[in-house]
């Protein structure tokens, strides 16, 4: 096994590779910028490294894990449309710097470009990988349905936010992970509990993501801190403090814009009086503590196994 950030390299320089069209500009070149912004790079490590602790060599599944990077990256630029981002990784989202039209259709190209990558030296195991990645697509675009649902809803359940999040987040960890024991050959049931392991990976990595968002940096989260806030977002903290605010002062603030920071500032203050922030993270150590019991179930050299376990364990004490 390598090092995380070998893997790292790896993605990095198969994405600076890519020989995407030179024309239209306009189309490709919001790709290359949206690819050049960086970002952790999780997913496709994930499946690079899922290929190796099963036998074979990173780079035979280094399509596949740009395909699920490409394919990743581009919910990032219709979701940015959709919730008017104006910052992704410190720089002005697609939609801001170009447009909402241009931010849509050059989306469009990196999510046929993703399939087309898939395809690349697959082999006999295309159909497998296109079910699984598919599959993955139609749970996301169900997440994020969910989510936009749940916009207009004051009654949203803790439950229902978990599955939401599992849909529209944690599934493509899963997907990568299980991408990556598939392009190794292993049996069918080591993907599934490999899936199941990237998956509440997914889910602690999303809480830490909520929690970010209200309590992070902005200068080392990449983005404005309390955007979910200011947005009346349905995530973990806001469900459980709608829940548990007998005061009534959570309700009394959504759909108010007048004095953001005033808002944001108020609206932490009662997580904080609730305990939240301690709360989430024990959540998140559950579920951190359910991925790394999934790999007991897996067939792993010491080495793979403690790759994956340092990988889950970092995620829950991340800042951005």
């Amino acid at each position: 096994m390598k090092e995380y950030n070998e893997y790292l390299q790896i993605v990095t320089d198969a994405i600076s590779n890519l020989r995407l069209p030179g024309h239209p500009s306009g189309l490709y070149d919001p790709i290359r910028y949206t690819l050049n912004c960086g970002g952790k790079r999780l997913r496709p490590v994930l499946a690079l490294a899922a290929c190796e602790a099963f036998g074979k060599e990173a780079m035979t599944a280094i399509h596949q894990a740009i395909a699920i990077e490409m394919f990743h990256n581009f919910t990032l630029l219709h979701d940015d449309v959709m919730d008017k981002a104006e910052v992704r990784r410190g720089r002005p989202t697609v939609h801001v710097k170009w447009n909402e039209e241009t931010a849509i259709l050059s989306g469009d190209a990196m999510l046929t470009t993703a399939n087309m990558l898939l395809a690349v030296k697959c082999g006999e195991r295309l159909p497998q990988a296109l079910e699984l990645f598919n599959g993955t697509a139609m749970n996301i675009y169900e997440g994020q349905q969910y989510d936009m649902d749940f916009e207009s809803r004051t009654d949203v359940t803790v439950e229902e936010y978990m599955e939401m999040i599992r849909l529209k987040t944690s599934v493509l960890l899963g997907c990568a992970c299980g991408m990556g024991a598939l392009m190794a050959d292993a049996p069918f049931e080591t993907q599934v509990r490999f899936f199941d392991f990237g998956v509440n990976l997914g889910l602690a990595f999303q809480l830490q993501d909520d929690y970010l968002d209200t309590y992070g940096d902005p200068e080392t989260f990449g983005k404005s801190i309390g955007g979910d806030i200011l947005n009346d977002k349905k995530t973990w903290l806001l469900i459980m403090a709608m829940n548990e605010d007998k005061s009534g002062r959570i309700k009394s603030m959504l759909g108010t814009t007048d004095d953001p920071e005033s808002k944001i500032k108020a609206v932490r203050s009662i997580y904080d009086e609730l305990d939240l922030p301690q709360r989430i993270h024990e959540l998140i150590s559950a579920y951190i503590d359910t991925a790394i019991k999934c790999l007991d179930h897996l067939e792993l050299a010491p080495e793979a196994r403690s790759f994956f376990m340092d990988l889950a364990l970092k995620s829950a004490t991340r800042n951005k």
